[in-house]
């Protein structure tokens, strides 16, 4: 459990990522969701942090996109995940570090691009058919002519 924390390969990560487990910093705490007799007494909520700035698991490239994509959710450049849905510590550590993954996987990937595409001839059609009935309209406000 805790060892490192390996993200999937996907686009901007094509072998994946590995983020050292002495990177991650882990802090237990009570947590206010179910537990029972327990809910007083066990530490069960998880709070993961990882410093992004840092982190040896990002080259410059990857570093400059996921500080960009999470800005708002970051506290200078450290990243923090709470989890405390569940009622063992353990479960809560596997959640946060799970979303922790999929936060980074999703932040290394590089924004879509939109190729432009050739307007179809149905659109094309539709767009001066709805220009003609626009023109109509104005045209049956006009004055009659005096002739």
């Amino acid at each position: 459990m805790t060892g490192d924390l390996r993200v999937a390969p996907g686009p901007g990560a094509p072998r994946g990522l590995v983020v050292p487990a002495g990177e991650l910093i882990e802090q237990f705490s009570r947590s206010s969701g179910p537990g029972g007799q327990g809910v007083n007494t066990a530490d069960s909520r998880v709070q993961l942090s990882l410093d992004l700035g840092t982190t040896t698991a990002l080259d410059d490239a990857q570093r400059r996109r996921v500080l960009d994509e999470l800005a708002p959710r970051l506290a200078g450049t450290v990243l923090m995940i709470s989890a405390s849905e569940h009622r063992s510590q353990r479960q809560n550590r596997t959640s946060a570090r799970q979303r922790l993954a999929d936060l980074l996987r999703e932040a290394v990937m590089p924004p879509a691009v939109r190729r432009p595409t050739k307007a179809t001839r149905g659109s094309r059609r539709r767009r001066l058919e709805a220009k003609r009935q626009r023109s109509d309209i104005k045209r049956s406000r006009r004055r009659p002519d005096r002739g």
